[in-house]
């Protein structure tokens, strides 16, 4: 079920795996996305699993690659949120953030028990999502930041044309990168990690970093829309602060 758990004081984070779901064919098994019809059950088991109770309260948001942060106190009353960030102060929420190939960003202060959830592919890292994020945490009052970067495409795997990776280098020159095989590519993670220490600088500690060295492409424990198109699922990021 889980590819990565860490506790920090009273929050938990934790990345998903493929496993331990209920979907079939290419979505098998542990699908968090819309495609196989699975979602709910399949969200129900990594509620149980991530806190000891199948109707913990999760926070989920409807990710477009912008740039909007979601502050959250509850699960949504009606539609889910469209953005690509989420950030609470409630204790036992699970803010949950999904992706095939993106990076799923997990952010908390563990001292004043304030967390975030972001979704970053290509077109957020451009705009910015994770500093907006992090801006919109300081707000609820966090100046000290831990954050644990999930498995994703890795610059070696992650083609693009030199166009594109020219386009997103001239704003994000980190994520300048190459594929294994010599052609142009584009490394989300290295480029959030400079955006992460950048938006460190106004806190009163630089951002502690935990990266997850998983590629969704290389590891089939993992899905990935790049290795399996449309039929690929979701694999999910979820932060708590324990109640």
């Amino acid at each position: 079920m889980f590819a990565y758990q860490d506790t920090r004081d009273r929050v938990d984070v934790a990345f998903t795996d493929r496993h331990g779901g209920v979907s079939g064919g290419p979505y098998a098994s542990l699908d968090l996305g819309d495609r196989s019809g699975d979602l709910a059950i399949n969200l129900g088991r990594l509620a149980e699993a991530f806190t000891g109770e199948a109707a913990a309260p999760l926070a989920r948001m409807r990710q477009v690659h912008g740039t909007e942060v979601a502050v959250v106190a509850g699960p949504p009353s009606a539609d889910v949120p469209a953005a690509d960030a989420l950030v609470t102060s409630a204790p036992g929420l699970v803010l949950v953030v999904r992706v095939a190939d993106c990076a799923p960003v997990l952010l908390a202060d563990v001292e004043r028990n304030i967390v975030g959830a972001v979704h970053v592919g290509r077109p957020g890292l451009v705009a910015g999502v994770v500093p907006k994020a992090v801006d919109a945490m300081r707000d609820l009052g966090a100046d000290r930041l831990v954050a644990w970067v999930g498995p994703h495409v890795c610059g070696r795997c992650y083609e693009v044309p030199a166009a594109m990776r020219d386009d997103v280098a001239a704003v994000v020159p980190e994520a300048f990168a190459e594929t294994s095989w010599g052609t142009p590519a584009v490394d989300i993670g290295a480029g959030v990690l400079a955006q992460l220490r950048a938006a460190g600088t106004g806190l009163r500690r630089p951002v502690d970093v935990v990266e997850v060295d998983q590629c969704t492409l290389e590891d089939e424990d993992l899905y990935s829309y790049r290795r399996q198109g449309v039929e690929s699922g979701r694999l999910a990021g979820v932060v708590r602060v324990r109640p």
